[in-house]
C-alpha cells in the first residue's frame, strides 16, 4: 500500500501539456492507421478480385460476397491457356538478382571512397552520380536499342542485367555513402593499427556494421529491377521476356479479363513481398540509420 502511494506521488499531477501531447499522439495514430488502411485497400481489392470468377469480377460495384475460385491463378500458370509464366519469372529473377549483386559490388567500394576515405571534390562526384538520373529513361531508349542491335544483344537477358546495374548504381552509391558515413572512423583506425588490411577491414568491420544499409539498398535495387518494364518491353522478345512484360499479354483484343490480370499481378508481386518480409528488420534498421531521435 505504501509503495502504491509513493508511486502515485512520484507520478505527479497530469499537466495540461501532458494531456495535450497525449491527444496529439492519439490523433496522429488515427491518421497513420487511416493512411495505412487507405494504401492497403487497393491491394486487398486486387487479392479479392483475383479469387473471383470473371463474371463476378466484372460487376460494378464489385461483389464482395461472390464465391471464391482459383480459376484466375490456374489460367495464369498456364493450365488453361498453355502460356507458362515461369520463363518470364525466371528471367526477372535472374536480371534482378545478378544486377543487384553487381550494383553492391560496385557501390560499396565507391561509397567507401566517398565517405570513409573521401576523395578530393567528393561532392562533385556525388552530383555526377545524381545527374545520371536526370535524363528521362525514354530519351535514352533509342540509342540503347541501336547499340544493342549492332552488338547483337537484343533479346538477351544479360543486356538487361547490364542496364539494371547502370540504372540502380547511382541510387546505391548515394544510399551506401550515407550508411558508411555512420561507421566510426576510430574503429577502422584501430584495425589498421592492429595490421588489418583493406580486405580484412571490409570483411570483418565494414560489411557487418553496414549490413542493415546493404539490406535496404539491395532490396530497393531488387524492386526497381523487378518492376522495370520500359526497356524490357523494347529490348526483349521471346527468350528474355520479363514478368512485367508477360503481364501485358493478358490485355488482348477480346478485352481485359480482370480476375486473370489481378491473379497475375498478385503472383508477380509475391517475390518482392517475400523479400521485403524476409529483410524487414534489416530494412527498417537500414532506412532509419542517421535519423535524428
Amino acid at each position: 500500500m505504501t509503495a502504491n502511494v509513493l508511486g502515485r506521488r512520484s507520478a505527479g499531477p497530469r499537466t495540461p501539456q501532458t494531456a495535450k501531447a497525449r491527444r496529439n499522439n492519439t490523433l496522429w495514430g488515427l491518421v497513420a492507421w487511416g493512411a495505412g488502411i487507405l494504401f492497403f485497400l487497393p491491394i486487398a481489392w486486387m487479392v479479392l478480385t483475383s479469387l473471383h470468377s470473371e463474371t463476378d469480377a466484372a460487376t460494378n460495384p464489385p461483389s464482395l460476397g461472390a464465391p471464391l475460385t482459383l480459376q484466375g491463378y490456374r489460367e495464369f500458370f498456364g493450365s488453361a491457356t498453355g502460356a507458362s509464366p515461369w520463363p518470364a519469372l525466371l528471367n526477372s529473377a535472374m536480371a534482378s538478382v545478378f544486377s543487384t549483386l553487381f550494383v553492391l559490388a560496385l557501390a560499396i567500394p565507391a561509397a567507401y571512397a566517398l565517405s570513409i576515405r573521401p576523395v578530393r571534390k567528393w561532392s562533385d562526384v556525388m552530383f555526377f552520380f545524381l545527374s545520371t538520373k536526370m535524363l528521362p529513361a525514354v530519351a535514352g531508349l533509342l540509342p540503347i536499342y541501336l547499340a544493342a542491335k549492332n552488338l547483337g544483344m537484343l533479346d538477351n537477358i544479360w543486356l538487361m542485367v547490364i542496364l539494371y546495374t547502370t540504372m540502380n548504381l547511382p541510387i546505391a552509391v548515394w544510399m551506401m555513402r550515407s550508411f558508411l558515413a555512420e561507421i566510426p572512423v576510430a574503429i577502422l583506425e584501430a584495425a589498421a593499427i592492429d595490421g588489418a588490411g583493406l580486405p580484412t577491414v571490409f570483411r570483418r568491420i565494414i560489411i557487418p556494421l553496414a549490413a542493415p544499409g546493404i539490406a535496404a539498398t539491395s532490396l530497393i535495387c531488387f524492386i526497381f529491377s523487378w518492376n522495370e518494364m520500359l526497356f524490357a518491353r523494347v529490348l526483349t522478345g521471346v527468350r528474355s521476356t520479363t514478368a512485367p512484360v508477360f503481364l501485358t499479354s493478358f490485355v488482348t483484343s477480346q478485352g481485359l479479363f480482370l480476375a486473370k490480370v489481378c491473379a497475375a499481378a498478385v503472383a508477380v508481386s509475391l517475390p518482392v513481398l517475400i523479400a521485403g518480409f524476409a529483410a524487414q528488420d534489416r530494412l527498417v534498421q537500414g532506412l532509419s540509420m542517421g535519423a535524428v531521435k
